[in-house]
């Protein structure tokens, strides 16, 4: 009998966990019909849901309601276009919808907007709109401003605390504000690996890779779904695939997930490049707000039947994420991949695939979302990589540690699962990406992308300085080597006349640059923000035939690292190098401090320092800046690690916070190179000395400065000027960020140099008279007093 009670008490125990583990075995969630509201209107009118008119939702003990005073209403019989827009409601003073849930939860809230073209006032309308449930604000405040391209549809997904929620219109003054539909209807919550202060999105983008425009009527949840085409960078990386199969859903992907005709088409990846003969990612850019954290969801489904197709990988502005598996699915099985992850103050962001292996070709992608994330409060969530990983980690420890728990009375499932085809239940993840760095090759509304100029995200911002494919090769005889005058990284750099007769330097990338199109988008964001003496300007660009070049001013003298070494240019004077120095530290101010965005070049060093025909110095080459919203000081940036060794801050390497201090290290480093005459690293040289920070450091904590001094130097330089400069040095190359000074203070300092090195010119100290350097100095810092010991003699 105890036996007995002992197995009926384990069964009841095994059932209860079946009912709490496995809830999603029998697919409950169906789109419900309501809320759908007509607004402006008491007809109820059809788009793919019933859309009852709000004076018929509102009242009456109706689940619906708005306060109807102070409201207009205009309809627009003759329009011919969906009925839900030949209505709408219009608030001149702050007004709002609310709602009576059936229960807490995910919600899709989408909103409607179309000015009716026969009233101008409709078209000039800005306000703002918010969301609240109970009291928590979901929404914080979006504007809305001269809807010209209609209908326009905003839609969200919110993380209802409450039943009771509400939707606030709020006109600028002498505006006013409208809507045409409100839809608010709870969504199948399949985002449970996100913390749920992220589960409050803003979908941007949504797209049907490799196929047609899918409007609401053809969605499960009327949603709409763009072509990818005009965001793909360069078409004839990809090519277009389609099945006529209907795709195998599973009890992680439904119809509600995406509908079968995201899952019937792709794009996949061509054998090699038709311009270049070459295998390159295949590329999407997309324009968004900077700064912010965005959600992405990735559709799969391996089309081609191919139960072999090989992994292959995902990018995301050049960060490396972990494997894709179609394999692990089989054919004509969706899945999909989130991830979470932050732009980078660029104002675009890319997504890539490219497969691991050169001889392989299997990357694919059926569709993708992008959403913005709201974070708790409704507004931009600055919460770094690392808080996300401790989300899904401590997730996944509770989750271990449950099932550990229930391990002994759950044997008898793991053998009915074990029947259960691994492939039925995919495993969906949630992935912060890793800051490893890429290797093998480089909105829900029906209106047109924002993109149109060659499939690019520069098109829409009206630049003015794309100079025709056919100049270009004009200006260099078709890129002769003879016009060659540099090599990099990007590509090969070409000596030039336009048309117009202004010499240009031409900087053509290479197609098969893994990362130019990042480097090639943040050079012209950066450059065609900026104007300073010390910053070179840029002329034009050009994409056609997804061609990457840049036109820059041409600096006559080349770099400054070839006239310090490695070529037979001539040597600078002390004064001269003094100049340049102070020269680049004033193009450095101003990015730092001169615009209402703070830029940091991340890449400071020798070679991006161009001296033009009077050897004046400008700073170059902004690939891999970043561009931060000025909120704080200083400016701090969570990213992934970049730079050139030797240059590279230890306090950003440690924490991957970017700051300007950072560029402060690395021209710290510049500085070392400006006195010694040799590059940062030399692994020829014995250990001690490979670094030159680090020597340079150790030399002047023996007193041996001379030791590292440039020897075409010896003679010209004051003692005084040396010490106060090896004193800046120093202080730019302390270890932690916030020790170091900001750039105007090394402006100021290196101007002080060049004073102290002309006021003492042509007394008898040489550097061939040193003997110990000591250097007294009171709290201020602009204040110096400079001993200099001589050697004795005997």
């Amino acid at each position: 009998m105890e036996n007995l009670c002992f197995l009926n008490s384990v069964s009841l125990f095994v059932i209860m966990v079946v009912i709490v583990l496995l809830p999603h075995l029998s697919s409950a969630y169906s789109r419900p019909e309501k809320f759908y509201i007509n607004c402006g209107s008491d007809s109820n009118v059809s788009y793919g849901q019933t859309f009852v008119g709000d004076k018929n939702a509102s009242g009456n003990g109706n689940s619906v309601s708005f306060t109807e005073n102070g409201t207009e209403v205009f309809e627009n019989k003759a329009s011919t276009a969906p009925d839900i827009y030949r209505t709408v409601r219009i608030f001149r003073q702050p007004s709002s919808y609310k709602f009576q849930l059936d229960s807490v939860g995910l919600h899709f809230v989408r909103l409607h907007f179309s000015a009716v073209s026969s009233m101008k006032e409709l078209l000039a309308a800005s306000f703002n709109v918010s969301a609240t449930s109970g009291l928590n604000h979901l929404l914080k405040s979006f504007s809305l401003q001269k809807i010209t391209v209609t209908p326009r549809v905003e839609e969200f997904l919110l993380m209802m605390d409450s039943t009771k929620f509400e939707i606030q219109f709020v006109p600028d003054r002498s505006s006013l504000a409208l809507v045409n539909a409100i839809e608010v209807f709870s969504a199948d919550n399949d985002l449970k690996k996100l913390p749920e202060s992220d589960r409050n999105l803003h979908t941007i983008y949504r797209l049907n890779v490799g196929g047609e425009l899918i409007a609401p009527d053809y969605d499960t949840l009327g949603r709409t779904w763009l072509p990818d085409d005009d965001f793909l960078f360069r078409k004839e990386s990809a090519k277009n695939i389609s099945s006529s199969q209907k795709p195998n859903y599973d009890l992680v992907v439904t119809k509600y997930t995406a509908p079968h005709f995201v899952y019937q088409t792709a794009k996949k990846m061509v054998e090699f490049y038709p311009i270049a003969k070459t295998k390159v990612n295949v590329t999407w850019t997309f324009k968004v707000k900077s700064n912010y954290r965005h959600f992405l969801r990735f559709h799969f489904c391996d089309i081609l039947n191919n139960s072999e197709t090989s992994d292959f990988n995902l990018y995301i502005n050049g960060n490396w994420r972990e494997d894709v598996k179609p394999s692990g699915y089989g054919p004509m099985t969706p899945f999909f991949i989130d991830v979470v992850n932050a732009s980078d103050g660029s104002g675009f962001f890319n997504v890539s695939m490219g497969t691991k292996e050169t001889n392989t070709f299997d990357a694919f992608l059926n569709g993708l979302e992008v959403m913005e994330v709201l974070g708790k409060s409704g507004s931009d969530s600055s919460e770094n990589s690392s808080s996300h990983r401790f989300h899904i980690i401590a997730g996944c420890v509770t989750a271990a540690a449950s099932a550990l728990t229930l391990v002994l009375s759950l044997l008898f499932m793991v053998f009915l699962r074990r029947r259960r085809s691994k492939k039925t239940n995919p495993e969906v993840e949630v992935t912060v990406l890793s800051p490893l760095p890429l290797y093998n090759g480089g909105g829900s509304t029906n209106k047109r992308p924002l993109y149109s100029e060659n499939n690019s995200p520069l098109g829409n911002l009206q630049l003015g300085l794309m100079i025709p494919f056919t100049d270009i090769t004009r200006a260099t005889n078709n890129f002769d080597d003879q016009w060659l005058i540099g090599k990099g990284g990007f590509g090969n750099v070409y000596k030039a006349i336009l048309p117009d007769g202004t010499k240009v330097a031409i900087k053509r990338g290479k197609v098969e640059s893994g990362q130019g199109i990042f480097e090639f988008h943040t050079e012209i964001q950066v450059l065609s923000r900026i104007s300073h003496r010390h910053l070179v300007s840029l002329t034009g660009y050009c994409e056609e035939n997804s061609e990457m070049i840049l036109v820059y001013e041409l600096m006559e003298n080349g770099t400054l690292r070839e006239h310090l070494f490695g070529s037979n240019l001539p040597s600078l004077s002390w004064e001269q190098r003094l100049e340049i120095c102070i020269g680049a530290a004033r193009g450095l101010h101003y990015l730092h401090n001169g615009l209402d965005e703070a830029i940091v070049h991340r890449d400071v060093k020798s070679t991006n320092i161009l001296l033009d025909e009077n050897n004046v110095a400008k700073v170059a080459d902004f690939g891999i800046s970043k561009i931060a919203v000025r909120t704080q000081d200083p400016i701090t940036i969570s990213t992934n690690i970049k730079g050139t060794f030797g240059y590279l801050d230890p306090d950003y390497v440690l924490t991957r916070m970017l700051t300007e201090k950072s560029d402060v290290y690395a021209f710290g480093v510049v500085l070392l190179e400006v006195l010694c005459a040799r590059p940062a690293l030399n692994n020829r040289l014995p250990d001690e000395e490979v670094n030159l920070a680090v020597w340079a450091m150790s030399c002047k904590s023996q007193g041996i400065i001379d030791k590292i001094v440039d020897p075409k130097l010896i003679g010209q330089i004051e003692p005084i000027s040396l010490i106060k400069f090896m004193e800046i040095a120093e202080k730019c190359l302390k270890d932690r960020g916030d020790e170091r000074p900001n750039m105007a203070a090394v402006i100021w300092n290196l101007e002080y140099v060049l004073r102290l090195q002309t006021i003492h010119e042509g007394s008898a100290l040489t550097i061939s008279s040193y003997g110990s350097l000591v250097m007294v100095s009171d709290s201020s810092e602009r204040t110096l007093e400079t001993r200099v010991l001589l050697p004795s003699h005997s």
